[in-house]
Order: C-alpha cells, then sequence, then structure tokens
C-alpha cells in the first residue's frame, strides 16, 4: 500500500477498502507473468530507454572487454574466427556490368579496378588490398560492435600512382567524440551529428586514436556523413551505434573461463599423489628412515620405518567438466548465431542430415550479414566513391555499376548438394547464375572462361565437357570457316 492509501485509509476506511480492492482485481488481470512483480522475478532488469541510451554509458568498456577476451580467451577469439570467415572469407568480389560496355572496354575497366580495389593502393596506409580491408573491418565490427569507414581524397601530385584519387581508411569508434554536444541548430550525440530531420550530417572525430601512447592532446574535426561509411548491426529502431557482438555472452565467457581455470587447478592438485609417514606419539628415538619412500617404483617392495604407518594421500577427482564446458559452449554459440560444432570443433555424433540441419540457421544469420551488413553498408559505398573518383579522374566509360558475390558456403557433401542444384535449375526453380553465385562465384568469369576453354580444346582436338556449346562453338567455327572459303 503507497502512502496514498494510507491516507485515504486514515480519512475514509471504506474508501481505503474499495482502493485496495480494486487494486488487487487490477493485479489479477495482468495476464503477463513476467510483467508482475514477486519473488520469482525479484532481481530482474528492465531499464527504459532507446538503444543506444541502453549501452551508452557501457559502451567503452565493452569494447574494451570484448577486446581483451579476443585476445586472452580461445573461445572468444575462436567465435571471431568463424564470423569473420564466414562472412568475408577470401573477400567479397566485385564484378563490372553495363548494358552498353563493350568487352573491350570492360576489360580496360577491370584493369583499373584490379590495380586500385586489387592492390594496397585503396588503403589509406597502404597495408591491405580491398578484400583485407573487409577482413579487418569484420573484426572490428565483431569486436566493437561498429568501425568507421572514411574516404580520403588524394592530390596526383603526391599521389602519382593512383589512378583513381582516393583511399579508404578503416577508424575504430574510439575516435567519435563524445564531448561535443551541438553544432549550431544541430544535435551532436556520442560524435555524430544530427540535422533538424533526424539524418545524420557529419561525425565529430579525433585525429589520432585517443588510447595512442603518442597522444599529448585531442582535438577534433568535424566530417560531412558522405565522407563516412558507419557499420553497425542495428538491432532496433533508430539505433545509431553498434555493440560488441559478445556483448550477450561475455558473462558465460569469463565463468567458463574462470570454471576451466578452477579444474585445472584442481587438476594439478590430483596428480600430487604423496606418501604421508604418521610416526605413534610414543615413538622415541632417532629420525625415522624413510628414504625408501622416496623410491617407490611399480613392483617395487620397500621397508616402512619401525613404529610408524605410511599413509597415502586421496587427491580430488575432476568429475563432469566435460559436459559443463559443452553446455556453456552451446550458450554462447546461441548468443552470437553460430552453431556449437562451428565453434568448438566438437563433431562428435555429427552425421551429414544433422550438420546440415545445425548449419541452416547459420548460414542463414551469416547470408543476413553478408547482405545487409558488409555489402549494403560497406561495399556498395565502397562502389559510390569509386564512381565519384572515376568521374573525378575523368576517365573513359564510366557508366557502370558493380555487382558483389560474396563468398561460397563450404558444401558438407558435394556429391549430394551439387545434383540437388542441377535439379533446381533443370526443374525451373531456380536459375544457373543464381546458383553459381550462391558458390561463390561470379557467372559472367564463368561463361568467359567456359568458352575461352572450349575454344582451346577444339583447335587442339582434345574432348570437350560441355557438348552442347561445344557443338555450338564448332558449327560457329565451320560457318566462319565457310564463310571465309566463300569470300575467297
Amino acid at each position: 500500500m503507497n502512502l496514498v492509501d494510507r491516507l485515504v485509509s486514515m480519512i475514509s476506511p471504506k474508501a481505503g477498502f474499495e482502493r485496495a480492492l480494486y487494486r488487487k482485481r487490477q493485479a489479477s488481470m495482468m495476464n503477463f507473468d513476467a510483467a508482475s512483480k514477486g519473488r520469482r522475478t525479484y532481481g530482474w532488469k528492465a531499464p527504459f530507454g532507446t538503444a543506444d541510451r541502453a549501452a551508452a554509458s557501457g559502451r567503452s568498456q565493452l569494447r574494451n572487454l570484448s577486446r581483451d577476451m579476443i585476445r586472452n580467451r580461445p573461445v572468444a577469439a575462436r567465435a571471431s574466427e568463424v564470423v569473420v570467415g564466414a562472412v568475408v572469407g577470401s573477400g567479397i568480389f566485385y564484378a563490372v556490368h553495363g548494358k552498353d560496355i563493350e568487352d573491350a572496354q570492360k576489360l580496360v575497366i577491370e584493369g583499373v579496378l584490379a590495380d586500385h580495389l586489387g592492390t594496397t593502393k585503396i588503403d589509406a596506409y597502404r597495408e591491405h588490398n580491398l578484400f583485407g580491408l573487409q577482413q579487418l573491418a569484420m573484426k572490428a565490427i565483431f569486436s566493437d560492435g561498429e568501425v568507421i569507414v572514411r574516404r580520403r581524397w588524394r592530390n596526383p601530385v603526391y599521389e602519382p600512382d593512383l589512378k583513381l584519387p582516393f583511399q579508404i581508411e578503416l577508424i575504430e569508434v574510439d575516435c567519435l567524440d563524445p564531448s561535443v554536444m551541438s553544432n549550431g541548430a544541430n544535435e551532436v550525440a556520442e560524435g555524430i551529428e544530427y540535422g533538424p530531420t533526424g539524418k545524420i550530417e557529419a561525425y565529430w572525430l579525433y585525429s589520432r586514436h585517443p588510447g595512442d601512447m603518442r597522444v599529448t592532446s585531442l582535438k577534433s574535426t568535424r566530417v560531412p556523413a558522405s565522407e563516412i561509411l558507419h557499420l553497425r548491426v542495428a538491432d532496433r529502431p533508430g539505433q545509431a551505434r553498434g555493440v560488441p557482438w559478445l556483448a550477450p555472452v561475455m558473462m558465460t565467457i569469463g565463468e567458463l573461463g574462470d570454471y576451466t581455470e578452477a579444474q585445472i587447478l584442481k587438476q594439478r592438485m590430483a596428480a600430487l599423489f604423496a606418501a604421508v609417514v604418521e610416526r605413534e606419539s610414543s615413538f622415541d628415538g632417532d629420525k625415522p628412515d624413510t628414504s625408501g619412500l622416496a623410491t617407490l617404483a611399480p613392483g617395487a617392495i620397500v621397508d616402512s620405518p619401525v613404529g610408524s604407518t605410511v599413509r597415502f594421500t586421496d587427491p580430488p577427482t575432476v568429475d563432469g567438466y566435460g559436459e559443463f564446458v559443452k553446455v556453456g559452449y552451446r550458450q554462447i554459440a546461441m548468443g552470437i548465431g553460430i552453431t556449437y560444432e562451428a565453434l568448438s570443433g566438437d563433431l562428435e555424433g555429427v552425421n551429414y542430415s544433422s550438420g546440415r540441419m545445425g548449419h541452416m540457421v547459420m548460414d542463414r544469420n551469416i547470408e543476413t550479414w553478408q547482405s545487409q551488413l558488409m555489402i549494403a553498408q560497406f561495399c556498395t559505398g565502397v562502389g559510390r566513391w569509386l564512381a565519384d573518383a572515376w568521374k573525378v579522374a575523368a576517365l573513359p566509360n564510366g557508366n557502370f555499376s558493380l555487382d558483389w558475390t560474396a563468398p561460397r558456403r563450404p558444401l558438407i557433401d558435394p556429391t549430394k548438394e551439387i545434383p540437388a542444384m542441377i535439379a533446381e535449375v533443370e526443374g525451373g526453380i531456380s536459375s544457373m547464375q543464381r546458383q553459381q553465385r550462391r558458390l561463390g562465384y561470379d557467372p559472367d568469369v564463368i561463361r568467359r572462361e567456359r568458352i575461352e576453354d572450349m575454344e582451346k580444346d577444339i583447335a587442339a582436338g582434345l574432348p570437350t565437357i560441355g557438348s552442347g556449346v561445344a557443338a555450338a562453338l564448332a558449327s560457329g567455327a565451320g560457318r566462319d570457316d565457310q564463310q571465309n572459303g566463300a569470300k575467297q
């Protein structure tokens, strides 16, 4: 009973009784047990606020904990390796497409892109190519929840080897300046500036990392949003900042690590097998000779000292460790969105059917992260910057676009899965291009390479694969010979 109810009861007991009665009836109408307050829900936390507010005060600590766990906890390092390897792998590759582009023009464009994106020229630090930057960005997203990608325009005078006058720089989110609160009429929160409509207009970034030991003073500058790609996964509407992917399982990882260390210590104690010599209290004389006990060996017969008994220690045993760790690993895998087998490497009892069913949900998560995160946010943004640089450099044949193909999913049993893909194509359920992209290949590259292989095989008189296409090529070559003979 609150203060108001007590006051009403003191003034009018009848009115107080009715208030208490109706309050009790109202409480009984609540049909969600989790929303009630009582012994079962004691200690539950349900703070109210936006997604960014929920993590604002602890975001920096979560990042630092996540980075430390990846450095020092094997399970966290393995989780990062699995996610980055599955999402990016050897790289998300690009393919040039354009309606009015001829093959010769396409080869020129691909040469320029290979020189810029396929080498370290794309990196502001000249250390990684585009695919290396993809891996590095995905690692930062996993550990920190987000990463900043900044476009750096370059002057051809100082960077004469760049055919496209721009590079990209990966920046950790620690460089966002949280001290800036406003810029004119625009609101600034956690280093992100918002316009009147709520659109992100700029980012306030430190020129150097705050944790750099060489930093003596920090000063931030305003960078327009057009120069920034802010990569993160949004879990709620209106969320502008990311959260480390280990956040839901940090407690489990920490407690599992502590438990493992305790079990290791217990195992070390179990290895301390010793013999204890107990003398009678009435024993009087020189110290008994126990040297024989120090040379115990299998099958040895050793005399015990006169007037004493020998008792061997009973070290503790380690029981149930494996099952407990398995349960902990399963919780961690579920919290991240991957399978227990991928996280632990334990394939005990796994067959084709169970392995495929286990990978179905994980594969769906991987495809989501590839399409909605790395391709939609990172690769598409880089493609947009590339188009701008193409115009600035006044290069010809700029009317093209880039399609991005994610790395293929490893096949569990190719002898069963590939025939199923072929059956889908032949049955009209899917297309050949779609299946090729699912395997991480570019359909145009495959088509061009197949034609080249068949042309070389026909010219060399070798048997060809794919008789239909080979026959078409052969007949085409025969028609060309007939036409050439007619002309002569």
